[in-house]
């Protein structure tokens, strides 16, 4: 016995949704606001994409990445890559070897042709994991320790030396470099350090890799560095617009030959100074004389009536084009900044604009399917839209300073940021421990001051969880809290702190989010309210950040409360100990229930519906947008993934995706759940329950042709608002149909297929393998697993593992549900793509105490792409 596929290719579904959401107008930008130009640290820049080569492993010396390979015989083989590339990109979810953690080589040769009479030649790196050197040639031109931020080196005196270093190919004639090129060398490092945060107990990946991009900046000899800008609304309205800026100027020439040009000292500089409204008029156009210093210079502040509000629903947002002219050329830096005032009110809710608003958020961790943090920047934008898609106002960047598109996208989005430094578990280590942790904070105040999305600056995650040190001191940590909440207020005094779970210092911060799991790691979800009101009182600004619970996609199930019978209420919801391990403990979801997407979307529903109506709510996050990977949880459905994603590591989304849609958009839309279900289970005549998730007035179903009533949505009747259904299925074949109609008088459908099985299956007894789907050089196969009579054992969570043998390979090591070759059922089966171009492979799937099944594909020659 076989499952009827469904599938839809997840590309296809993710951009089938983004258009249905860009014509509704979910996307659509604020009237008469154009389209945002992106910010622009450096007037020449170019992004050093392709022509790299990589080694996974450490060489004795930057000599052994400079010389030739085809001399050098003991050498390894280097890897062609582009950037941004991972080092971790596959075996971060290899369900067999850990994943890597040690040293990486990159290398590459510039072209340098610096336009700037005694310019200075930089290299911006957006962030590299987790500690970087650099070599200009053999010279160490910098070091940086911080997976998360970003740097910048000038390397303008080791290129000159480079070129004027006659010796050094005479000495070496086995080194060979292109001509007019200069050879770079980039070791990165992610080996465990434990004076290094973040924690390797941290329940997420350290990658390593130049992992973000690498850029290539031209400057003149004083040029513009960075420029903050920070709005202040005044009393009768308008706003008071503070500008600041530094310079990066060059010293004296270290040698006549480094710079052929000498630089005289440059006192001051002109400066003009430009700022457009978020409809592309000008509305400040002025020139200012300011000195070229390295320390921050204030400029005359700007005042703008009756400016535009930025806002999650009209993300308004500025341009100030700064251009300086110095007597080396014009240096310029773009920007962009918001408008917006916010308030916590004490034991109250959160208020934007002077309007109370509901934060509805989500969280982040750099990861995708394929590429790990090596994100590109239109995987990016498809996240966020998608996230914005699914009503998102607000999101945590967990647990680390992200790329900075992704804070450019909150901004064009509307997404209200809490961003935070990665001092996350494992206690407070010594002095170089505690500096990272400092310029952490400061790298990430200085470099994303002017994102009018951030409203927080986290100060660490969890610090209540011990185990790197042998000494674990609640009164130092609590001085050293002090400290970081004392410098982001020196740094920026219009933001918040804010930390989750660790009680002994909520008082420090401004902001607090306690450890609430109700109904996943600790009782029941129906003690949701009662827990967060009760925490709520012990802090002066409560923001509850993680909750919900992990799904293994493509499993449900008809009754999901059937292993959780004896699950009591426990008056608390944190989660405690190790209790994400499913060992041991106390009785709870998330070790004694099925990890089925039924439960998650009842546990999601009924949040939702309580926060509704929590008056005093500021609001909440859940835990997180999308699956990601993590070393601490390697007995998962999908190993060594965090599975508590609205989508999985590839932004397929999930059905709870459509319960908060339900809750959080207002365009129109309606979705059946189970459309992941295709087969449903129960005796001859039974009804089963069918939801629907909807934000519409009402809604009709229809089985097989045939309505079966009309429902109004009212959103505190548990589940679905209402919209469910008992649905008599004929044994086999069925189709269900449904028809949304809003309150405007659009209508919105949905429909799905699926089988109802009425045969009682008994103990598994064999595999079966076959193809379900082809398309060019991709075959998907499916597994299922059934009983003597042949019926699928739709309860059986077994493990499963596919193999192969022959031509082409599986396209595994993805963290996904259909992208793992170890993985465990999903509703009685499991299925995997195989990347055949020609050939003839062999397929197996295997499971313990259950004899291999096998499957033979056949392609003929092929010219696709994996």
């Amino acid at each position: 016995m076989v499952l009827p596929s469904f599938t839809v290719p997840p590309r296809l579904l993710r951009t089938a949704l983004l258009a249905v959401c860009t014509a509704t107008g979910l996307f659509a930008a604020p009237p008469s606001v154009a389209s945002p130009e992106r910010p622009q640290p450096y007037r020449m820049s170019t992004r050093l994409t392709t022509g790299w080569e990589f080694y996974r492993s450490d060489l004795g010396g930057v000599w052994e990445a400079l010389r030739s390979n085809a001399l050098a015989l003991d050498l390894p083989r280097w890897e062609a890559v582009a950037l941004p590339h991972c080092v971790n990109a596959s075996d971060a979810v290899d369900p067999d070897v850990p994943y890597y953690q040690g040293p990486a080589w990159y290398r590459t040769h510039l072209a340098i042709d610096n336009p700037y009479v005694s310019g200075r030649t930089l290299l911006h790196f957006e962030g590299a994991g987790q500690r970087s050197d650099v070599w200009i040639g053999d010279r160490h031109v910098g070091r940086h320790e911080d997976g998360y931020g970003e740097f910048t080196l000038d390397i303008t005196d080791a290129v000159a030396a480079w070129k004027a270093s006659k010796a050094f190919a005479a000495a070496h004639p086995d080194y060979h470099t292109p001509p007019g090129r200069v050879p770079l060398a980039v070791r990165t490092d992610n080996t465990r350090d434990l004076e290094s945060i973040p924690s390797n107990l941290s329940d997420f990946n350290l990658y390593g890799g130049l992992y973000r991009h690498v850029n290539l900046v031209y400057v003149p000899a004083v040029s513009l560095d960075h420029v903050h800008v920070t709005p202040e609304r005044q009393s009768d309205g308008s706003w008071r617009v503070g500008i600041k800026v530094r310079f990066r100027s060059a010293s004296a020439p270290a040698s006549a030959a480094t710079q052929s040009t000498p630089v005289a000292p440059v006192a001051s500089v002109d400066l003009r100074v430009q700022v457009l409204d978020p409809r592309g008029a000008t509305v400040v156009d002025r020139h200012d004389t300011v000195p070229a210093s390295g320390d921050w210079t204030d400029l005359p502040a700007l005042t703008l009536k009756n400016g535009d509000l930025w806002s999650p629903s009209s993300p308004s947002l500025y341009r100030l084009h700064l251009t300086a002219n110095t007597p080396g050329g014009e240096s310029e830096i773009r920007e962009r900044f918001g408008l917006r005032w916010f308030e916590f009110i004490r034991h109250g809710p959160f208020h934007l604009n002077g309007t109370r608003l509901l934060l509805r958020g989500t969280h982040r961790h750099e990861d995708h399917a394929g590429v790990a943090a090596a994100m590109t920047d239109a995987m990016m934008e498809e996240e966020m839209r998608l996230m914005k898609a699914m009503g998102a106002n607000f999101i945590r960047l967990g647990h680390y300073p992200q790329s900075r598109r992704i804070l450019e996208l909150c901004d064009e989005l509307g997404l209200l940021v809490w961003e935070e430094i990665p001092w996350c578990r494992g206690g407070l280590g010594g002095e170089r421990f505690q500096r990272q942790a400092r310029d952490s904070l400061a790298r990430m105040i200085d470099q994303h001051h002017n994102h009018p999305s951030v409203i927080i600056w986290g100060l660490g995650n969890e610090n209540d969880w011990p185990g790197d040190f042998s000494e674990f001191d609640q009164a130092k940590i609590r001085t050293f809290m002090r400290e970081l909440h004392d410098l982001s207020h020196r740094l920026d005094p219009h933001r918040k702190t804010a930390i989750r779970r660790c009680d002994f210092c909520k008082d420090i911060v401004d902001v607090y989010s306690p450890s609430i799991w109700a109904g996943w790691y600790r009782g029941q979800f129906v003690e949701y309210r009662d827990v967060s009101e009760r925490e709520m009182k012990k802090v002066n600004h409560f923001l509850h950040v993680e909750w919900g619970g992990d799904s293994h996609a493509g499993r449900h199930a008809e009754d999901p409360y059937a292993p959780l019978r004896d699950l009591s209420k426990a008056g608390a919801a944190d989660e405690r100990g190790l209790a994400f391990m499913r060992l041991g403990g106390n009785s709870r979801a998330s070790k004694d229930g099925d990890w089925s997407e039924t439960y998650i979307c009842d546990l999601v529903d009924w949040h939702l519906k309580e926060q509704e109506t929590m008056p005093w709510l500021t609001g909440t996050a859940m835990w997180p947008f999308k699956d990601f990977s993590t070393p601490l949880r390697f007995h998962n459905p999908v190993p060594f993934m965090n599975q508590k994603g609205a989508v999985e590591r590839d932004l397929t989304p999930k059905e709870v995706f459509y319960v908060y849609q339900s809750y959080w958009t207002t365009q129109p839309m309606l979705h059946i759940y189970g459309h992941s279900w295709p087969v449903r289970w129960g005796r001859a005549g039974e009804k089963r329950w069918v939801k629907v998730y909807s934000n519409c007035a009402e809604a009709e179903l229809f089985l097989n042709g045939q309505s079966l009533g009309t429902r109004r949505r009212v959103s505190s009747d548990f589940p679905a608002a209402g919209l469910r259904w008992e649905v008599p299925f004929v044994d086999g074949p069925n189709q269900l149909r449904a028809i949304g109609r809003a309150a405007d008088g659009s209508v919105v459908t949905d429909e799905i297929a699926l089988r109802y099985e009425t045969r009682r299956w008994g103990a598994p007894a064999r595999l079966e393998l076959r193809e379900v789907a082809r398309s060019g050089d991709r075959i998907r196969v499916q597994a299922s697993l059934v009983d003597a009579n042949g019926v699928i054992c739709l309860d059986s969570r077994a493990f499963v593992r596919f193999g192969h043998a022959g031509d082409g390979r599986l396209r595994d090591n993805l963290g996904t549900a259909k992208g793992s070759r170890f993985v465990q059922l999903a509703t009685g089966a499991a299925e995997i793509d195989v990347f055949l171009p020609r050939g003839t492979a062999l397929v197996s799937i295997s499971s313990e105490g259950i004899p291999t099944a096998w499957l033979r594909l056949e392609q003929p020659a092929s010219t696709s792409t994996p």
